[in-house]
């Protein structure tokens, strides 16, 4: 490992040294969606940043095992099923497939697996039967509970009592159960309802014992970071945490870590406010870096506020670096993603270094994504500014500034890549093959025309020629060596 990483605990309320279970490895477990709907934006929050914080973690030479499990039987799927007059395993399935899709146009390929609430149904139930057998359960007419009572430490996760937990929350009333604040572990079947068989009678689990299950059977009894959004802390990771150490006997997680939820104005994202944004539709305007450059843009644990006009300029902002690359390829005579990845040698300059060491500084302090993008910017500004400094671009030049600017490139691209933005390979400009070269020409001939206006004085020809291809999302650029041009 190249650095000392400190994390701030939702169970501890300060930060703690980051140390895992098994020295070299980490297990991460996110709570994912319940597949009722299509995915909105707060959806890819959580996803956006774990994925962040694995990629970090493997980058300092951590082996990482990121698990975001799937809800594919509650009430809201039965309820969205029954309006639509489709089957509950339909619905699950078609949203599932959405949220996949959203992943992947996010760049979310470091989740190593998604296990569904439906395929651990064996499990679920055997940890019911222990915790019954241990004396933290009860069944109660089809139905089985967990007692609050029976965990002395109920509420610290929250660091709340029972009974304030219970004041500030929506219990769910029955006179099945013994204390207002138990929970279900599993739900007696209603007519009509999916159910499986159990010592208990027909039936399906509870949201809580799922999350339990599932991690338990893919990452072990003791996880090294729980994460999830802060609206989730209780009751679902209060009793998750509940159930889980009363049925193990040891700590359920070593680190929780919640994000901050995105907020429109002062209210949270949600599909119960009605203010949803469908990922889908999002990303046929917007660029998806752009709304993964948003959500990082902040601390993880910060509120993320959402509008339209921030997205707009975030992406505004991005363009710097995409602009750099067109400049570098110029100037290098490759494509970015050409130049060698940066290797730790004596010969970096120091400044260099320094600025690497600047990012690296801020993703180990707590995973400090916001003040790791500024130092993206700071390192681009710098290379512009060598850029020009040198002369890079109207002069022939030595190797020496050459290679600073290529070895300050490879350090951004490293870089960035941590955040998983601004991959050359999919920002650039160019399409690849024949159609690329169509392209390619029929610009060059676009560009000779708005020229040869410009040269007779047909200023309003040359501006019609560049406002409709912005209106296309093609922007041309003056330079000292000629016109050139950006897709996108």
């Amino acid at each position: 490992m190249t650095a000392k990483i400190r994390v701030h605990s939702t169970l501890s309320r300060r930060k703690e040294d980051f140390v895992t279970s098994i020295p070299g490895k980490a297990t991460i477990y996110v709570c994912g969606p319940t597949v009722y709907k299509p995915s909105h934006v707060g959806h890819l929050v959580g996803p956006i940043i774990f994925d962040t914080i694995k990629r970090f973690l493997t980058h300092q030479g951590y082996e990482v095992t990121f698990v975001v499990n799937i809800t594919d039987i509650d009430d809201k799927l039965i309820i969205e099923a029954a309006k639509r007059k489709i089957t509950v395993k339909e619905l699950a399935e078609e949203v599932t497939e959405d949220y996949f899709h959203c992943l992947k146009a996010l760049g979310i390929q470091s989740i190593d697996r998604f296990p569904k609430a439906t395929e651990h149904i064996p499990e679920i139930q055997a940890m019911i039967s222990k915790l019954i057998a241990d004396g933290h359960a009860y069944a109660s007419s089809g139905d089985v509970y967990f007692d609050v009572s029976s965990d002395a430490d109920y509420g610290k996760l929250c660091n709340r009592d029972p009974e304030q937990l219970e004041a500030g929350a929506r219990i769910e009333v029955s006179d099945r159960k013994r204390n207002p604040g138990d929970f279900a572990l599993w739900k007696g079947a209603k007519p009509g309802e999916p159910a499986w068989d159990s010592p208990w009678g027909p039936g399906r689990p509870g949201w809580h014992i799922e999350c339990s299950a599932m991690s338990m059977r893919w990452l072990g009894e003791t996880i090294d970071i729980h994460g999830g959004g802060l609206d989730l802390q209780f009751p679902h990771h209060e009793n998750e945490l509940a159930q889980s150490e009363s049925y193990s006997g040891k700590p359920f997680a070593r680190y929780w870590l919640h994000n901050g939820l995105m907020k429109t104005g002062d209210k949270k994202m949600s599909k119960s406010e009605g203010n949803e944004i469908v990922v889908r539709e999002l990303l046929k305007k917007y660029p998806a870096e752009t709304l993964r450059a948003l959500i990082l843009s902040s601390h993880y644990r910060s509120p993320i506020e959402y509008s339209e006009s921030r997205l707009i300029e975030v992406g505004r902002s991005l363009e710097t670096f995409h602009r750099f690359h067109d400049r570098v390829a110029r100037i290098l005579g490759i494509p970015v993603d050409s130049i060698p990845p940066w290797r730790p040698d004596s010969g970096t300059p120091s400044d260099l270094i320094a600025m690497r060491d600047r990012f690296i500084e801020a993703m180990s302090d707590d995973f400090n994504t916001g003040a790791a993008l500024s130092v993206l910017f700071d390192l681009v500004t710098h290379l512009n500014r060598h850029i020009e400094t040198q002369k890079l671009e109207k002069e022939k030049h030595q190797p020496e500034p050459l290679n600073y600017l290529s070895t300050g490139t490879s350090i951004l691209m490293e870089l960035s890549g941590i955040l998983g933005i601004l991959d050359p390979s999919k920002i650039r400009k160019q399409t690849g093959g024949e159609s690329g070269e169509v392209v390619d020409g029929l610009m060059r001939l676009v560009i000779e025309l708005r020229a040869l206006a410009r040269k007779e004085k047909n200023f309003a020809t040359a501006d019609l020629i560049r406002n409709r291809l912005s209106s296309l999302g093609i922007t041309l650029e003056d330079r000292p060596d000629g016109t050139g041009f950006r897709i996108g």
